[in-house]
């Protein structure tokens, strides 16, 4: 128990033993399970433990409610939409051919910048393929573009390491297949700030991808990459909730991820609207946060990149 004593000065906490009445500082042996309740010693936490131990249960249960509630308030918050393109000024299309990382310069450039000319300082257009940003030509060999990867991850780029995490993951671009490299990657890459790191962490732990599988790790690092804005994690999170039936907070994961321009959660909302889970205004709600979002990423260059490459797309 705590009691507030007042004197002239000020008010003073004081700790009193919950068994004998003991009053003052040395009544500091907390509770184990519920460290709210306090003793003066181990012998008197002894004696009280039958006459707590309703109490301390329903304190451990309370603050179990409370700590959940305020994960949950946190999960589903609705992040930040993504960094807009440093060329253009646009926010940057969630598909990932809608945008492109520069090994030359670090930067993430959106499909349509990519795809538009190019001018020098006289006005006029630069024929070779050079980054929009740092006018660095493009590297002709792989082994060049994996040089500028390298340099760019000794000089702690998050998004190189990642990269290079992924080849490694995956065998790819000169790298031998290694899970344990590819997790510290993703893990340094995640510290660094990264975000769709923590999914691919999430990712490995879900499908044992050189480590047992653990579902309990994937769900903690899938919500540390959505509360941070990956919407790919935030659509992993719905699909989980499907399968465990619950079909509430997989609408509102989805309905975060939809919103965030991810059109496999809209087409998850569609499913759930098509098995009575979701309501035509849940639908209907889901449809207009995904116009809003195509919205704000819409432009003429861009459309112009994706008609002429398929590989610009970027809704």
């Amino acid at each position: 128990m705590l009691q507030n004593m007042s004197t002239a000065d000020n008010e003073d906490i004081v700790s009193i033993c919950a068994n004998c009445g003991k009053e003052g500082d040395g009544v500091n042996n907390s509770c184990n399970k519920c460290k709210i309740v306090k003793y003066c010693n181990a012998s008197c936490k002894k004696k009280h433990r039958k006459k707590h131990k309703k109490q301390c249960e329903e304190y451990v249960k309370k603050a179990a409610e409370r700590a959940a509630e305020l994960h949950d308030e946190e999960l589903f918050k609705q992040p930040p939409p993504e960094e807009d393109c440093p060329i253009c000024f646009l926010r940057m299309p969630t598909l990932y051919t809608g945008k492109k990382y520069m090994t030359c310069c670090g930067k993430v450039i959106c499909s349509g910048c990519i795809h538009a000319p190019v001018y020098d300082n006289e006005g006029n257009i630069v024929a070779e393929k050079i980054c929009p940003f740092c006018r660095t030509p493009d590297p002709i060999i792989e082994e060049e573009a994996n040089e500028r990867d390298r340099k760019l991850m000794e000089a702690n780029d998050p998004i190189a390491i990642f990269s290079i995490g992924c080849d490694y993951q995956e065998g790819e671009n000169g790298y031998s297949q290694d899970y344990t490299k590819a997790l510290e990657l993703f893990h340094r890459a995640a510290e660094l700030g990264f975000t769709e790191a923590y999914c691919s962490i999430g990712n490995v732990y879900e499908n044992g991808r050189g480590v047992e599988i653990d579902k309990k790790k994937a769900v903690n690092y899938y919500e540390i990459a959505a509360i941070k804005g990956s919407e790919i994690a935030r659509h992993n999170l719905g699909n989980n909730e499907i399968r465990a039936n619950n079909k509430d907070r997989a609408l509102k994961h989805h309905m975060i991820a939809v919103r965030s321009g991810y059109n496999k959660s809209l087409e998850k909302i569609k499913e759930l609207y098509a098995n009575g889970h979701a309501s035509k205004e849940d639908y209907t709600k889901a449809l207009k946060l995904y116009q809003t979002y195509l919205g704000e990423i819409k432009s003429a260059q861009r459309d112009k990149a994706a008609a002429a490459d398929n590989r610009y797309r970027y809704y």
